[in-house]
């Protein structure tokens, strides 16, 4: 089951031990409403672990994604195990603008998140 999300901004944020990126719908108001976040952590104690947030929900960690695409302004997430959060699906499709601002984000933000499991596609 794969479950289909359509945004209109990515923004790219590092802080600390953390690379992100950030899909977002927005209103006319410029208010959000509906997102989705994906956060690579690095921790001393621990191997990295990608978590996905999405809307105040989240969920991952160190076997989370097992390989993501990127091709054009499309990322395919494809999940070891379906997630519950997200009522079984096992594939998260995300596309967004096809927007200069949002290419810089995903080209500076796509392989430092997602490492070795970006295979397929181009960026």
């Amino acid at each position: 089951m794969a479950d289909s999300r359509q945004y209109d901004t990515v923004a790219f944020d590092v802080r600390d031990n953390t690379t992100m990126l950030f899909f977002a719908k927005t209103t006319d108001e410029g208010d959000i409403s509906d997102y989705l976040l994906l956060m690579r952590t690095v921790d001393e104690d621990f191997d990295e672990s990608i978590y996905i947030e999405i809307n105040e929900q989240q969920f991952g960690g160190h076997n989370l994604i097992r390989e993501a695409a990127l091709t054009g302004n499309v990322l395919i997430l494809r999940l070891h195990e379906p997630a519950d959060e997200l009522d079984g699906t096992s594939e998260i499709v995300l596309t967004w603008a096809d927007t200069t601002e949002n290419l810089e984000s995903i080209e500076a933000g796509a392989f430092r998140v997602f490492g070795d499991t970006l295979v397929g596609g181009n960026a």
